[in-house]
């Protein structure tokens, strides 16, 4: 007989440890080593809803963050997003991840327009493991398809993510068109604002900061009885001066006045590429989106921080941000007659002066 100590049985590495080793895979675009990673990490008894949270979520803010520092190109960051959308398929196959659905049904879509869509998966994937049927109708879910479906199951509630803030006029819009039909909406993601601000504001049934908190919400008991009688004008009563309506429908038109005039008023762009002149008026058309999302939800701090952002990104980039003073000046111009929309621009302007006192020179 054998006196020999058996072998310990294998124990997964920390969450820290497992975040580190999925960077390492994702930065470099290594898909098989992510999610070798990750199913080994399940077979040694790692937490699944842990891997999912700590590990994938943790890891796909990193690669946001190194996006914005211009240390992942667009390709590099949307190659390390199919990664970590792949390892959490990967993850929703394993054994350690079945479980018994018995809590509730739950439908869990994006915005319409909204195309990150991992969070909406991460959640999806979260409220399984807690014991719900999910429907996950994925990225870019119009309102009319949303509502078809509900009306043709029988969701306790609607998880709606959004990520992007210009697509909260159609978040609210399918908000509306939900509870119209009796189902409460929980809603999630960066674009609802700091403390879920905006979701207050466009009268979604509850909102979480995550999807923990959200799977520990829909747990506590049903979500409250929607409010039908009233209209989205009700909930934004500023929207009746038509700016939001006005400054949307001409915002190609914008966008081509502030172009053809920004050369003379920054000379620094009379030396751009073709490449550079098209980012350019890809920055102009997101200054109108913003603004017109501002206008939508009367929050003028909303448009102070775009553009504070957008200059951080530009120098990030080696990009001079000396030219959206100017261009916000040449909206200022064209939208003279906007009360609320120039207040807006002047705030934005003023959030430049503070955040970026010292304009920086041309590009080298």
């Amino acid at each position: 007989m054998s006196t020999s100590t058996p072998p310990r049985p294998r124990t997964a590495a920390p969450p820290s440890e497992l975040a580190d080793g999925l960077w390492a895979a994702v930065s470099v675009g290594d898909e098989r080593a992510a999610t070798d990673l990750l199913l080994r990490a399940l077979d040694h008894g790692a937490d699944p809803e842990s891997v999912l949270v700590d590990v994938i979520a943790a890891v796909q803010s990193r690669v946001g963050e190194e996006w914005a520092a211009n240390r992942l190109s667009v390709a590099q960051e949307h190659a390390a997003t199919a990664i970590n959308e792949r390892a959490v398929a990967a993850l929703a196959l394993h054994p350690a991840a079945r479980r018994t659905a018995d809590r509730g049904r739950i439908t869990v879509a994006c915005v319409d327009g909204e195309w990150h869509a991992l969070p909406a998966r991460l959640l999806a994937e979260v409220l399984k493991l807690r014991g719900w049927r999910v429907d996950y109708l994925g990225a870019q879910v119009p309102v009319p398809h949303l509502i078809s479906h509900l009306h043709t199951t029988r969701a306790d509630a609607v998880a709606l993510s959004g990520s992007i803030a210009t697509r909260l006029p159609t978040a609210h819009a399918a908000i509306t068109a939900c509870q119209a039909v009796g189902v409460p909406v929980l809603v999630g993601g960066a674009a609802f604002g700091p403390g879920g601000r905006y979701a207050r504001l466009l009268g979604a049934d509850a909102w979480a900061p995550d999807a923990p908190t959200a799977a520990d919400r829909l747990a506590a008991g049903r979500l409250p009885r929607p409010q039908t009688d009233h209209q989205q004008m009700d909930d934004l009563p500023h929207l009746a001066d038509q700016e939001y309506t006005l400054v949307t429908r001409s915002g190609d038109a914008l966008v081509r006045a502030v172009f053809g005039a920004l050369e003379d008023a920054f000379p620094a762009m009379r030396g751009y590429d073709e490449t550079q002149r098209e980012r350019t008026a890809e920055d102009l058309a997101h200054i109108v989106e913003f603004l017109a999302t501002a206008l939508y939800l009367g929050d003028e701090a909303l448009f102070s921080w775009f553009v504070s952002w957008t200059a951080r990104i530009l120098e990030a980039r080696g990009v001079p941000a000396g030219s959206l003073p100017p261009a916000l000046d040449l909206f200022l111009h064209e939208l003279k007659d906007f009360p609320r929309a120039t207040r807006i621009l002047r705030r934005g302007l003023e959030a430049l002066t503070t955040d970026h006192p010292t304009a920086p020179g041309p590009p080298v």
